[in-house]
């Protein structure tokens, strides 16, 4: 690989507090060799022809925390191979994925054959997940020494939830013996049971039976009154309420823990949905514009600390039916970047704040040294035009799945370019 010199760009990267002007050089390793201001054309070698950049952005490459994959057993809803194209064009190098597989991910055996598949078949960072629970039926533990011991980053069961206190109470124990990190999705079951939408004046308008906020928080509630005495790493994989945002303010005092949200709970709320759009039946659901709200300003400060894409392709059929019966998920990883943007452009988040909750904070949560420019490191990067105005067209997503939540919106700002270990694996 040649030597690579970029001048004439906008730097940001929040874990080195980088917000300038400058250049990068990528080595021939494919390593970041220098960055920032002291990199122009008056320090370049002479006979170099460096890339002048215009005065684009270049940021981190993203790390998406929560994503899931169709391999195994689901390929033809996404596999690795389209899952890290998709990714590169939203600008994401680093992905976290479900254990919601055919089989589940819980044994050691299926952890090897999905390692392979990841190395074979992607061109970005794949850290898998394995589920808490043998075959996610919240009853049995699964072997997390042996487990995090084949290089599994992380203990989810994706879309369920540990309704059990005393199972969970185990589990934390476990996880604070081991150092593993654990993720929950918050929702008690019995209040969500048969639920498709936030409850409300809208579901009851649409005659679908309602989500309350309260699911939420009694888990959250929960959880957190167990971390008090079991101090082990946890994290809220998606809030999607103000009542959660609210706990989740009075307790980061009080206990260590970090959380999330979905970039469809920033950008969306339950008016969305409209006549019965089965594209927005997401989990958790989309709920008041006040939550929204309270969303955005958590993330403004800092009481969220990540964005996910909650990345989940369905194919067409099982999004094409009534309400009650489509499946729950949208795709999400390729404009995970251009809609978070959209919170910078209307005056709601600052720039570093949006970035720092997509690379540097997912990386310090999973314990991983990616999400950032620091010499010496992968050239994990993204070249992106922030003014670039697009329409989201399924056509045009190259995702397996086209069940995208905001088919038909302007979006400003596209990542034009996307490296992994200083290769150019995207261009526009």
């Amino acid at each position: 690989m040649k030597k690579q010199y970029f001048i004439n760009a906008n730097i940001v990267d929040p874990y080195n507090s980088i917000n300038e002007n400058g250049g990068l050089i990528v080595g021939e390793n494919g390593k970041i060799e220098a960055i920032g201001k002291k990199v122009n054309t008056n320090n370049l070698p002479t006979r170099e022809k460096p890339i002048d950049l215009k005065g684009k952005y270049i940021f981190p490459g993203l790390v998406d925390m929560r994503v899931f994959v169709g391999e195994p057993g689901y390929e033809y809803k996404e596999n690795f191979r389209t899952l890290s194209n998709a990714a590169l064009s939203g600008g994401v190098t680093s992905v976290v994925t479900m254990p919601n597989t055919d089989p589940v991910i819980d044994n050691v055996s299926i952890v090897d054959f999905l390692k392979r598949r990841g190395r074979d078949k992607s061109k970005i960072n794949i850290y898998p997940c394995a589920s808490l629970t043998q075959n996610i039926e919240g009853t049995n533990m699964t072997e997390f020494g042996l487990l995090a011991n084949k290089g599994i980053i992380a203990f989810t069961d994706g879309v369920k939830t540990i309704q059990n206190t005393s199972l969970m109470s185990r589990i934390m124990n476990s996880a604070k013996d081991l150092g593993c990190l654990i993720m929950q999705h918050a929702e008690d079951y019995h209040l969500a049971k048969n639920g498709m939408i936030n409850s409300g004046i809208i579901a009851t308008k649409l005659g679908l039976s309602g989500i309350p906020d309260i699911a939420e928080r009694i888990i959250i509630e929960r959880d957190l009154a167990l971390l008090e005495k079991i101090k082990c790493r946890y994290h809220i994989s998606q809030l999607s309420s103000a009542s959660a945002v609210e706990v989740i303010k009075d307790r980061k005092n009080e206990v260590k823990f970090t959380c999330g949200v979905s970039i469809n709970n920033l950008s969306l709320n339950e008016n969305d949905i409209g006549d019965f759009k089965t594209f927005l039946k997401l989990s958790p659901p989309l709920r008041k514009e006040e939550d929204r709200e309270a969303l955005v300003q958590g993330l403004k400060d800092k009481t969220i600390d990540v964005i996910v894409s909650d990345h989940k392709p369905e194919d067409e059929e099982s999004k094409r039916l009534t309400f009650a019966q489509a499946a729950t998920g949208a795709s999400g990883i390729e404009t995970l970047l251009s809609l978070s943007l959209e919170l910078y452009h209307n005056g709601s988040v600052k720039l570093e704040t949006i970035i720092q909750a997509l690379t540097s904070n997912p990386a310090k949560i999973l314990n991983i040294n990616k999400g950032n420019l620091t010499i010496g490191n992968d050239a994990d990067f993204c070249i992106v035009d922030l003014d670039k105005p697009w329409i989201v067209k399924k056509e045009n997503l190259i995702s397996k799945s086209k069940n995208t939540s905001i088919e038909d919106k302007k979006l400003q700002g596209k990542v034009t370019n996307t490296f992994v270990k200083g290769q150019e694996l995207f261009k526009i």
